[in-house]
């Protein structure tokens, strides 16, 4: 009974939070004087946010090596007049627009790249370029959403815009490795934050849930040897009968429960029985539940397999994306602001309960928090990668407005 009610008060609690804190509608921000200052400066900054766009595209930010980024970010963030400027261990760029409250909502876009990018970067000797409407070349794509990010900011600031909430804009690092940097800064906003909003596009496609996904390696050990000497046990018996019986788990449809094995490693030469090999293992689900039922149903699979063939296994956590599903989200004041934001930028907004980015670590720990998503270019991770200006400013828009409406009373 007592877990039935700590659950009933969870979904009571989740729903209230959604409901909270409609401050006030999108048409009464855009009669605001100081709204409509900010919005022409939005519309008459394409110049700086493309230049802005090509200065950080250059900097080379693997996930784990973002710190060059975020001091350029935080550069920027001091020009334009946030207060608090700081670049944390993460290293996350944070700057705030203060207000009165003491409660937060909080602006988050990406500073890492994908893996290939850095890559990409070196091989072109030369940074990215402003091409009509686009800015062209590796490092553009992710790096579109923080500087659309900025050009809200910028203009809200320009315009003497007084909220009621801080307005904290934070460009997060290694949003690609575990998102390190947003758990970090969860950790310090949760308290008081009222929102997290997760900048991925120009708000075509809004998330209000997140799927959970859990990626483990699975190593296994046994006995090496010749060839001549071999037979079993063998660590490739082992890991052919896990991975069979681990592929034959239920699955369900209904909850996008999947599991699914991408990567098997062990040997290699021909002629040596190898004593270790590993396999990878990726389950996720809207319903974080069913991924811990499949990770015990694996354990006992694994602890099978080893009493039968005597080969052991290790489960490792390679990286382990939190998720969850709000009680009452899609009727929230947040979700339907930015519906209205989408409409009111000439978008048809879709909606989607299986985010998979930095804004699973709010929805995770029972905070209020969005993926605003869409068009922002193409090639994203090729060495032909480009970011969409219009794109970008209808970001900057959305982030705008956003803090208009939910930032204010």
């Amino acid at each position: 009974m007592r877990k039935i009610a700590a659950i009933v008060f969870f979904c009571l609690v989740s729903t209230i939070a959604w409901r909270a804190r409609a401050e006030r509608p999108l048409t009464a921000a855009l009669d605001d004087a100081r709204v409509k200052a900010a919005v022409a400066d939005v519309e008459a900054a394409t110049p700086w946010t493309a230049a802005l766009l090509v200065r950080l595209g250059a900097i080379v930010s693997p996930s784990g090596r973002e710190q060059q980024r975020a001091e350029a970010v935080a550069v920027s963030m001091r020009e334009i007049g946030l207060q608090r400027v700081g670049v944390d261990a993460s290293p996350n760029a944070i700057g705030v627009i203060p207000g009165r409250s003491g409660h937060a909502l909080v602006f988050v876009s990406t500073l890492d790249d994908l893996g290939p990018v850095a890559a990409f970067q070196n091989a072109a000797g030369h940074p990215p370029h402003l091409d009509g409407s686009r800015v062209v070349g590796p490092g553009t794509n992710t790096s579109s959403t923080t500087a659309a990010m900025l050009a809200a900011a910028r203009a809200l600031v320009r315009s003497g815009y007084q909220p009621e909430h801080d307005l904290v804009f934070a460009a997060v690092a290694q949003e690609e490795t575990g998102l390190v940097g947003m758990k970090r800064l969860y950790a310090e906003y949760k308290d008081r934050a009222i929102a997290f909003v997760d900048i991925l596009g120009d708000g075509r496609s809004i998330s209000d849930g997140a799927i959970t996904i859990h990626w483990w390696k699975v190593v296994a050990h046994g006995p090496a040897g010749h060839s001549l000497n071999g037979g079993v046990p063998n660590v490739n018996q082992g890991i052919g009968r896990a991975v069979d019986r681990i592929l034959r788990l239920p699955q369900d449809p209904a909850a996008r429960t999947v599991i699914n094995v991408a990567m098997l490693q062990s040997g290699a030469v021909y002629n040596h029985k190898p004593d270790t090999g590993w396999f990878s293992l990726d389950i996720r689900s809207l319903d974080g539940a069913k991924v811990a039922a499949i990770e015990g149903a694996v354990r006992g699979i694994l602890d099978g397999v080893s009493k039968e063939t005597t080969i052991a296994f290790d489960l490792e956590a390679d990286q382990l994306t939190p998720g969850g599903q709000s009680p009452g989200a899609r009727d929230s004041a947040l979700v339907t602001t930015s519906a209205a934001i989408a409409t009111h930028l000439g978008l048809t907004p879709t909606f989607n309960d299986a985010g998979s980015s930095n804004m699973n670590v709010a929805i995770a720990g029972g905070t209020p928090a969005i993926g605003i998503g869409g068009e922002r270019g193409g090639a994203r991770g090729e060495a032909g990668e480009f970011a969409d200006v219009p794109a970008m400013m209808r970001t900057a828009m959305h982030v705008l407005l956003l803090a208009a409406t939910m930032g204010a009373k």
